[in-house]
C-alpha cells in the first residue's frame, strides 16, 4: 500500500490542558529553589541553538553515540526483530532514524514529540523519502504520559522497538527514570526492545565544558528559555539579569544547568504574581545524570527490562544499550 500522497497521519495524546501546563510551569518557579522543565528549551530558537550545541567541540554525546552507531549499526538491528513499529521517543528532525531505516526495514515509522508543528513537519518528511512507509506522529509529552498501546495494537504481528537515543534519559531523575522505562515496558510484548543512549562517568572538566562552552552557544539555549517562559506565562524576565552556570554535583552524579541571577531584581510571573530575586539565587533549568555501565543496567532491570547488548566508544564515554522484556 502506498502511502506517498496522503500527510502521515497525526495523533495527539497530551493530557493537560493548556492552562493547567502554564500553572505548572508557574508553580516550579515560585518552589523555594526555583525550577524550570526542560522541554521548555525546545522552541524554534531553542532548537537551532541545540542543533548549534550538538556541533561543538566539547559536546561529545551527539558525535559519540553517533560514532557507536555508525560502527554497530548493522550488528544492532541484527538484533532486532523482523518488521518492526520503529517509535522514536522525541524524534525532533527525525535524523536520527533516517539513518536507521535501512539497516531496519521497519513497517512503520511512528514518531513521538511534544512539538506538534514541527513533528508534522518531520514525519512527512520521511513520508516523502519513503512512500511505502506507514508513518504516524504522535503529539505527547510522553515524560509524563505515554500512551501508545492502541496505535500499536494496530499492528499485533510487528513488535515495538523503541529508540531513545541522545542521553536524554540523563534529564530524569533516577526514580522518574525507573518509571518512565517501566512504561516503556508495559508497551512491550514478549519480542518488543528498547534501544537507548546513556551518558556515562567521565572527568569532571569534560563533563562540564560540555555543558558550558567556550564560545557561549550553552548559555545562550539556557537563557533562551526565560523567552520562552515570558510568552507562556506573559512574565517579564529579563534574560540578561541572569548567566548560565554549569557544574557536576558529586553526590548526585548529574550536571546541573541553571540561570543565576546577576543583582537583586523582581519579576512578573502572572497576572497578580511576582518573585523576587537575590544576587546568586538560582533557577534550575536541567539535570542531566551520569551512569556507570552496572548502575544503568540496574536501572534497567529495576524496571522490568534485561540489558541483553551494549556497545560503547573507545574511550567509554557514551553507553548505548538493547534491551528486551525481563
Amino acid at each position: 500500500m502506498s502511502f506517498a500522497l496522503d500527510l502521515p497521519r497525526l495523533e495527539s495524546t497530551l493530557r493537560l490542558p493548556v492552562q493547567d501546563e502554564r500553572q505548572q510551569l508557574l508553580q516550579g518557579l515560585l518552589q523555594p529553589t526555583a525550577r524550570i522543565d526542560s522541554k521548555y528549551f525546545y522552541d524554534e530558537r531553542g532548537c537551532e541553538l541545540f542543533t548549534d550545541i550538538c556541533r561543538l567541540d566539547e559536546y561529545y554525546p551527539t558525535r559519540t553515540e553517533a560514532l557507536i552507531f555508525s560502527e554497530n549499526r548493522e550488528t544492532i538491528a541484527g538484533h532486532l526483530p523482523d518488521d518492526p513499529q520503529w517509535i522514536d521517543l522525541g524524534c525532533g528532525d527525525c535524523s536520527k532514524t533516517q539513518q536507521w531505516l535501512n539497516a531496519v526495514d521497519p513497517a512503520r515509522v511512528v514518531g513521538v514529540d511534544i512539538a506538534g508543528e514541527f513533528l508534522h513537519s518531520s514525519i512527512a518528511d520521511v513520508a516523502r523519502q519513503h512512500p511505502q512507509l506507514e508513518c504516524v506522529g504522535v503529539v505527547s509529552d510522553f515524560t509524563q504520559h505515554l500512551e501508545l498501546h492502541d496505535l500499536l495494537a494496530e499492528r499485533p504481528d510487528n513488535p515495538p522497538v523503541f529508540f531513545y537515543p541522545g542521553s536524554s534519559i540523563g534529564n530524569f531523575e533516577p526514580r522518574a527514570a525507573m518509571r518512565f522505562l517501566s512504561r516503556i515496558r508495559a508497551h512491550c510484548n514478549s519480542h518488543g526492545r528498547l534501544l537507548i543512549g546513556a551518558d556515562l562517568i567521565k572527568p569532571r572538566a569534560v563533563l562540564e565544558a560540555a555543558y558550558d562552552d567556550a564560545s557561549g552557544v550553552t548559555a545562550a539555549f539556557n537563557l533562551n528559555i526565560l523567552n520562552v517562559v515570558n510568552r507562556e506565562l506573559d512574565a517579564d524576565f529579563q534574560p540578561e539579569l541572569f548567566e548560565h552556570h554549569a557544574c557536576f554535583d558529586d553526590q548526585h552524579r548529574r550536571i546541573e544547568m541553571r540561570l543565576v541571577a546577576r543583582e537583586p531584581h523582581s519579576v512578573r510571573l502572572a497576572r497578580h504574581t511576582r518573585r523576587n530575586f537575590e544576587a546568586g539565587e538560582h533557577i534550575v533549568t536541567e539535570y542531566s545524570h551520569k551512569y556507570s555501565v552496572d548502575e544503568f543496567r540496574a536501572l534497567l532491570t529495576a524496571s522490568g527490562l534485561h540489558c541483553s547488548h551494549y556497545w560503547t566508544d573507545p574511550k567509554g564515554w557514551f553507553g548505548v544499550f538493547l534491551a528486551e522484556p525481563a
